[in-house]
């Protein structure tokens, strides 16, 4: 049974192994992405904290004077003192400092870290292609199917021996066996909670309706909402539409809204203190004549089932207890790589000894 486990854990592990370090690899980088965007882009991303950010309607006439051809389509508003607000036009993303309404520069297209941000994300899920059965993400899924049986199965040959130290006069081989073992039986539960909940987001079509059934809860289905047009009536400003989502939602930061077009509604997501995700799980549909909200979706009373997906998402990326949780993802995904490579070098040097030892 070991000799069994023991092919098994090796002929995955060196099979798998390429997938394995682009799961590694392009964890590390998405473990800080907006961390690392804003120093890419540190001219158009800092600013100096002022006492109080300007009304949007201010920092909308400094977007207007300074491209009296643009129109504005929507707001990005940072919830960090040290960042600046994203004003998004039908022609450019423009970066200004929402202190004094300076603009920082703009953006008319993805520049190549960008690029290459889309490209490390697509890697991670899909491998960069899609086709119409999503091939690539059916691959990465079940790779981190595969894993949850590599894992264990390391676990168990490891613990025959139970080493947790790396013998200072072993021959290589043995060097590499010890670092194995010990960056393996240190990472493991890690590893396995960074996979599930991977497996978890893979396959979420079949898991997301499970989750709602261990709960015994069910998902909002978000009404479908018509907007009709009132000629005689003035729109309500986005600084109205903010200070309704505010009241409607205490203690929530809202950070990025639209600009409705004549028969569109306000949509403005939102995000709580306890919420460190980037794209926020609160949101608020307005009718931008009426002002009434004609939809609320709040991280704090959603269903069981959908905070679960929430909690499982946010615990993989890293985002559940902010910058420290990040900084334990990335470990999390060297000791990935750091396995595999361990691994591939062991094997590498026991192939050579079996060729020495035939020669012999």
């Amino acid at each position: 049974m070991r000799k069994f486990i023991f092919k098994l854990h090796l002929y995955a592990s060196l099979i798998l192994c390429p997938l394995i370090l682009v799961f590694a690899i392009t964890g590390c980088f998405m473990a800080f992405e907006p961390e690392i965007d804003h120093l890419v882009h540190s001219k158009l991303s800092y600013v100096e904290p002022g006492e109080k950010a300007l009304s949007l309607a201010d920092i909308s006439d400094a977007v207007h004077k300074a491209y009296p051809h643009d129109t504005i389509a929507g707001y990005h508003l940072s919830t960090s003192a040290d960042i600046s607000y994203q004003v998004y036009t039908n022609a450019q993303t423009v970066y200004i400092n929402q202190y004094n309404g300076k603009v920082l520069g703009t953006m008319t297209e993805p520049d190549f870290w960008q690029k290459a941000q889309n490209t490390i994300h697509q890697l991670h899920l899909r491998l960069a292609f899609r086709d119409n059965h999503d091939t690539g993400k059916l691959i990465m899924s079940w790779t981190g199917v595969m894993l949850l049986i590599i894992l264990p199965s390391g676990l168990i040959l490891w613990w025959k021996q139970k080493r947790v130290s790396i013998r200072a006069e072993g021959q290589s081989r043995q060097l590499w066996f010890d670092l194995h073992s010990m960056i393996g039986i240190f990472s493991f539960i890690f590893i396995m909670i960074s996979v599930i909940t991977g497996v978890i987001i893979g396959f979420e079509n079949k898991t997301t309706p499970l989750l709602y059934k261990i709960t015994s809860s069910k998902p909002i289905e978000r009404p479908e909402i018509k907007i009709v047009a009132h000629p005689n009536v003035k729109p309500i400003s986005p600084d109205s539409a903010l200070q309704i989502v505010r009241l409607a939602m205490p203690g929530a930061s809202p950070f990025d809204i639209n600009v409705p077009a004549q028969t569109e509604a306000y949509s403005i997501r939102c995000r709580y203190p306890e919420d460190l995700t980037p794209g926020g799980r609160s949101m608020a549909v307005i009718d931008p004549y009426t002002a009434k909200v004609l939809y609320l979706e709040s991280s704090r009373s959603v269903p069981a089932g959908t905070r679960l997906k929430i909690a499982n998402r946010a615990i993989h990326t890293g985002d559940i207890l902010g910058t420290a949780s990040k900084i334990f993802g990335l470990l999390i995904c060297l000791a990935l790589c750091s396995q595999i490579m361990s691994g591939v070098r062991m094997w590498w040097l026991r192939k050579i000894k079996k060729s020495n030892n035939t020669v012999s």
